[in-house]
């Protein structure tokens, strides 16, 4: 079998996401036919996503019927406009922001778990606490390793449940509040970006701050994001701040990969019954409304609030309903990130976030 004959093979696959086949999308890089072994390079961005995964298993299925076993591999192809600030974290495969309007809507928790659940796909996951006023990671996965120095001063990050960390609460007291301005912020979320040893990693999760302050600003100027998970509750006065945070992420031209929402129905323990607590449903309303993917809805469960008390993400518990939440929740993420690049890819690029309200200053 010849290269043309691969790909007409490969035609018969199809993006779920994209809907047409994989070679018509441009997602088939080159492939390689030497004396009956055939190597692909696919256009595949977001490692161990399940509809990636899909797809590759499909390549394999479609040219097993000729007794071909491919030898897979996945890049995605440098960017013409890609912006000079790119070359940070240049192992870094994937920047996922996490973020919220407002404070106390479990944006760490979210962070946290979907951390772990891309670790616990097969992931190489880094995890960094950009809360720099109020840092809680290390308490919720248990990590009390600080980082280590290398002699060329920069520092190795420990790692927990498969995930690098690094944390402002790694360097300053326990109970030493950070009292800064924001050029000691820009200057501090710099350093722990570029002055640290994340090696290679196919996603690193930045926990924000709530709001839309110096800390967010510094990132989206200065780190190649990916794409922002948005996490609300269901109640309208987190719907409105996270509305905020949405016009934030699309004046900086930075894909928005769903809403999350958080705190959802409360199941009581007891008598079986469903209380809406912070209202119902809110979340996948305001992802429908501004025609962004609803990534999920995590419950309010008792079980959420003693994993982080106890350093144990609540994804990693197989027997959990709301585990298995979060598990769903990151599998989107992964997927969504996904999309963005295969839409790059075969440049049929659609801006999902709508575009930034006037400024009415």
């Amino acid at each position: 079998m010849d290269e043309a004959a691969v790909r007409d093979r490969l035609r018969t696959v199809e993006d779920p996401d994209l809907g047409d086949d994989i070679v018509s999308l441009g997602l088939v890089n080159d492939i390689s036919v030497d004396d009956g072994d055939v190597t692909i390079d696919l256009a595949l961005g977001a490692p161990y996503s399940p509809t990636e995964t899909a797809i590759a298993g499909e390549v394999r299925d479609a040219l097993a019927e000729d007794g071909i076993e491919p030898e897979l591999s996945a890049t995605i192809p440098d960017r013409d406009d890609a912006p000079a600030e790119e070359s940070v974290l240049p192992n870094v495969k994937n920047v996922i922001a996490v973020a919220s309007g407002k404070g106390g809507v479990g944006k760490s928790t979210v962070a946290v778990n979907l951390a772990a659940g891309l670790s616990q796909l097969g992931a190489r996951v880094g995890l960094f606490d950009a809360d720099v006023y109020g840092p809680n990671v290390p308490r919720m996965v248990d990590a009390d390793e600080p980082p280590m120095a290398t002699e060329e001063e920069t520092l190795v990050p420990p790692e927990k449940f498969g995930v690098k960390l690094m944390s402002m609460a790694f360097l300053v007291g326990e109970d030493d509040p950070v009292i800064w301005r924001g050029p000691m912020v820009h200057k501090v979320i710099t350093q722990l970006t570029e002055d640290v040893e994340w090696g290679h990693l196919d996603y690193l999760v930045v926990d924000l701050p709530p709001g839309t302050g110096d800390t967010q600003l510094t990132m989206l100027q200065t780190m190649p994001v990916t794409g922002a998970v948005i996490v609300t509750t269901p109640q309208d006065v987190a719907l409105d701040d996270a509305r905020k945070g949405l016009q934030m992420f699309a004046r900086h031209d930075t894909v928005v990969l769903g809403i999350a929402e958080n705190m959802a129905t409360f199941v009581c323990p007891d008598c079986g019954s469903e209380h809406d607590i912070f209202g119902s449903g809110g979340g996948e309303a305001f992802a429908d409304a501004h025609d962004l993917p609803f990534l999920g809805s995590i419950p309010l469960d008792p079980s959420v609030r003693e994993g982080g008390d106890e350093g144990e993400p609540t994804v990693l518990d197989e027997g959990n309903e709301t585990g298995e939440a979060f598990r769903e929740l990151t599998a989107n993420v992964a997927n969504n990130t996904g999309v963005v690049h295969r839409r790059d890819a075969s440049g049929s690029v659609e801006q999902r976030t709508p575009p930034a309200e006037p400024d009415e200053r």
